[in-house]
């Protein structure tokens, strides 16, 4: 489903709903194709437009944008593409639609870990893939690794959404990049006969599953515990499970961005540096952050209340493109082992 948004700071216009237009004043504009929804996003933006007078455009979708601008070609009216997952990211990437995002202020402000090894990505916040274990049925200190998922002891106990789903991909990419191959199959077996459940739902349904005593562990991205903790609805549930940031003693937890491209045939360019910038800096790294329950990418900018209420944690510092590399593997793998069946 795709939403093109007009607001007093973005002027979008449609024939039939399908196209962005660029008027005379395009040197003034910036357009955004975004897999980010749009309340995640236009704060930022109104922020952006106060300060610089340039208006932006943004088209959402829930998927199909990388298609939509192969497709448009060159006369694609798309200076930005705005998503989530490294993999997802890389899809822009291996679909040739990128092009190099340089920039001092960007190279300053976003670590090497997250930013392409060829500049054709940044990443803008971080998510963590931890562990939701439950309060009453399992001590605080049962797991402290994702390698621990392996074992028998949590036979029958572990919940997790589907293995294809680019989250699940990206872990297991991680675990081949640090492990290799063959310990990553034979831990994938061993995890799989430890699910109280075949892989279904989303990260949500994970910690509800927990919280409803169909298991006792389960698998999910950090900001979807701040998601139900800020929901009265999903409140009681999240407060019946604790938050376990795995690898503390070693590598670190895995992390996965939000990040965003320059699109090869980018009508606005200059424009759309000066977005990527400001969404690098200090106040938009807080409040993009603090919209959706992530992590800044620039060092020093403080995370919100709710963030910091879960504690610090060590993340993993593999490079993303070790990640994107791995993924192949990791979806043959899943495959093979047959871990949705």
């Amino acid at each position: 489903m795709i939403f093109l948004r007009k607001t007093v700071y973005g002027l979008v216009a449609a024939a039939m709903g399908l196209s962005m237009v660029q008027g005379a004043n395009a040197a003034e504009e910036v357009n955004v194709y975004s897999l980010r929804q749009p309340f995640l996003i236009e704060p930022m933006f109104k922020r952006f437009t106060e300060e610089t007078g340039i208006r932006v455009n943004t088209l959402f979708s829930q998927s199909g944008l990388v298609e939509r601008i192969k497709h448009e070609g060159r006369n694609s009216p798309a200076d930005l593409l705005l998503t989530v997952d490294i993999g997802r990211i890389q899809d822009a990437v291996d679909a040739d639609i990128a092009q190099p995002l340089t920039s001092d202020v960007l190279e300053a402000n976003i670590p090497d870990q997250f930013r392409d090894e060829n500049e054709l990505w940044v990443g803008l916040t971080t998510r963590a893939r931890v562990l939701y274990t439950s309060l009453d049925r399992v001590a605080p200190d049962a797991i402290s690794t994702y390698e621990e998922l392996a074992d028998p002891k949590w036979k029958g106990r572990i919940c997790v959404r589907s293995g294809m789903h680019v989250y699940n991909i990206a872990l297991i990419a991680s675990m081949i990049a640090h492990h290799g191959e063959e310990y990553t199959k034979t831990w994938l077996i061993s995890v799989k006969e430890n699910l109280a459940r075949k892989p279904q739902g989303a990260d949500i349904d994970q910690i509800e599953a927990v919280s409803q005593g169909v298991c006792d562990l389960a698998i999910g991205n950090s900001y979807y515990y701040g998601k139900m903790l800020d929901d009265p609805n999903k409140a009681p549930a999240a407060k019946q499970v604790r938050i376990v940031f795995p690898n503390q003693g070693d590598r670190g937890t895995h992390v996965n961005i939000s990040g965003v491209a320059l699109m090869k045939h980018a009508p606005n360019k200059e424009n759309a540096i000066k977005l990527v910038e400001f969404l690098a800096g200090d106040e938009a790294q807080h409040m993009y952050a603090d919209v959706n329950f992530e992590y800044p990418v620039k060092p020093g900018v403080a995370w919100s209340e709710m963030v910091r209420s879960w504690g610090t944690f060590t993340h993993d510092e593999l490079s993303l493109n070790k990640i994107a590399e791995n993924r192949g593997a990791a979806i043959r793998l899943i495959d093979e082992v047959g871990f949705n069946e």
